[in-house]
């Protein structure tokens, strides 16, 4: 079983950074997935970035350019910086683990973006 803890979200102004965080523990897949997911009030969740321990990162066009996402395997942690955030970015934002057929969801944390 893999368990993951989220923390780091937070009410902040449009323009404004946050810094999320993703603790991976339990049965690590040598090869897996750590990534971010959103869903805003009223709206389908939907992928915002992702992290393979490989190395290889990639994010929706939406935050390209203002967030990154990052991982320390050593930790099994995911990192999402998201800089010069909008109010379209609130929401609650979900961190999950894939590796093989094995899919597991965080709790979730909420992001506010005031205009």
């Amino acid at each position: 079983q893999v368990q993951l803890v989220e923390s780091g979200g937070g009410l902040v102004q449009a323009g404004g950074s946050l810094r999320l965080s993703c603790a991976a523990s339990g049965s690590i897949g040598r090869i897996n997935i750590l990534g971010w997911f959103r869903q805003a009030p009223g709206k389908q969740r939907e992928w915002v970035a992702g992290a393979i321990s490989t190395g290889t990162t990639n994010s929706a066009d939406s935050v390209k350019g203002r967030f990154t996402i990052s991982r320390e395997n050593a930790r099994n942690t995911v990192y999402l910086q998201m800089d010069n955030l909008k109010p379209e970015d609130t929401g609650v934002y979900y961190c999950h683990y894939q590796a093989g057929g094995s899919s597991v969801w965080g709790q979730g944390t909420q992001v506010t973006v005031s205009s």
